[in-house]
Formats: structure tokens, C-alpha cells, sequence
């Protein structure tokens, strides 16, 4: 046979490794979470390693995307500051990178579900096994360390919403602004624009903030989660 046509056995290690992780993908989105949850017990995962990894994958998202609007950021300040030139291709430089921004923005906000999801099916299943122990004192303790647990996830939910909000109306205003000078490309046009494009800016810096106080809240639930094992 042509060792050419004969598949590596690394080329089909990837292969079933492609096909489970699409498997895995396929149960965690059509609610099938109790087959999912169980195929990864197999593999040691429990919902608690699920949920650190969930927040890593989150905060990797909000990290892509922070840098990605300080990526428009640039390109609206070079914009703004047009003498001249190549006025088209700054144009297009900048719709580039709002295209990109709503496509992060839309990781961000899907990797956040996914932390929400694992959440509640975790609170749910610790909730539940608690009733499931006999001592009293023992009982409690799990009782106590799930409430302390609880607040400190709606404090890092609550942080990980606003980012996500504070993306919308940023998202909205390039829009708007991409669209203006889509239809009237000139030096004129953007000088009449200076103002909406400080705002941009401003609203830009503030989202930036809002997403890195979020990336650091996430973090530091995910060392808490890790000291509790």
C-alpha cells in the first residue's frame, strides 16, 4: 500500500480526538447536559473542574476582546486624525476591526451562558447532595461553604454581565459611525464627526476597565475553587 494513502496513527488520534470534541459540543447545546456531565465523569471531570474551565475560556474571551477594541481604538484615533491620503483604506482598517469586535463580543457573551449553565447545574447538584448527608455537623459545613461559594459567584456573575453589557452600546455607536461614513466618504465627513468619535473613544476606554476588573474578578473565583479541592 502507498504510504501515502495510509493514514499516521497521529492523523487518526486527531481525528477521533476532532470527532469527540464535536460529540461533546453537540450534548452540551442540545440540552442533553445529564449525558454530557456523565461522559466527562469518565474522563475525571467533574462539574466543578467544568466550571474552571468554563471561566478560563471566559476570561481567555474577554481578554481576546479587550484587546481587540483597543485594536479599534487605534484604528479610530488614526481615522480621526486623518491629514490625507489613503482615506478609503483607513476606513476599511477601521470597519475591519469593528467586524471583529462583534465577532469577540459574541464569544464573550457565549462562553458567559456556558459559565451560567455549569453554575446552576453545579449549585443545583451540590444543593441536592447536601440533603444527602447524615451528620449534622458535616451537613452544615458543606451548607456553609455553598452559600460562601454562591456569593462570591453572583459577585463575579454580576461583574462578568456588566462587561458584557458595557459591549452593547460601544458595538452600537462604531456601527452607527461606520455606517455614516460608509455613505459619505470624505475628509468632511469626518470632521464633522469628531465629537461621536471622542465619545467612541470614551465609552471604548470604559469598556476596556469594565472588562478587566471582570478578568480579574474571574480569576481570583477560579484560585478560591481551586483551594477548596
Amino acid at each position: 500500500m502507498n504510504s501515502l494513502s495510509k493514514p499516521s496513527t497521529f492523523d487518526a488520534s486527531g481525528r477521533i480526538r476532532a470527532a469527540l470534541a464535536v460529540l461533546l459540543c453537540v450534548l452540551a447545546l442540545t440540552g442533553c447536559r445529564s449525558t454530557y456531565y456523565s461522559l466527562m465523569e469518565t474522563f475525571g471531570k467533574e462539574k466543578r473542574d467544568l466550571l474552571k474551565d468554563s471561566l478560563h475560556n471566559a476570561g481567555d474571551a474577554q481578554q481576546a476582546a479587550t484587546e481587540q477594541f483597543k485594536d479599534a481604538l487605534t484604528q479610530l484615533k488614526e481615522l480621526t486624525g486623518f491629514e490625507g491620503g489613503e482615506l478609503e483604506k483607513r476606513y476599511n482598517a477601521f470597519k475591519a476591526e469593528y467586524d471583529d469586535c462583534e465577532r469577540k463580543a459574541g464569544a464573550v457573551s457565549g462562553r458567559i451562558r456556558k459559565v451560567e449553565q455549569i453554575a446552576g447545574d453545579l449549585f443545583a447538584e451540590w444543593d441536592k447532595e447536601i440533603g444527602e448527608i447524615s451528620s449534622p455537623n458535616l451537613r452544615a459545613d458543606s451548607r456553609s461553604k455553598l452559600n460562601q461559594t454562591r456569593v462570591r459567584y453572583n459577585e463575579l456573575h454580576s461583574s462578568l454581565v456588566n462587561a458584557e453589557n458595557s459591549m452593547a452600546p460601544v458595538l452600537t455607536k462604531m456601527r452607527d459611525y461606520t455606517l455614516y461614513l460608509k455613505h459619505n466618504l470624505n475628509a468632511a465627513a469626518i470632521g464633522s464627526l469628531k465629537n461621536e468619535a471622542d465619545s467612541i473613544s470614551a465609552e471604548i476606554n470604559r469598556l476596556i476597565g469594565d472588562m478587566n476588573h471582570s478578568i480579574q474578578q474571574t480569576e481570583s473565583f477560579v484560585k478560591d475553587l481551586e483551594q477548596q479541592q
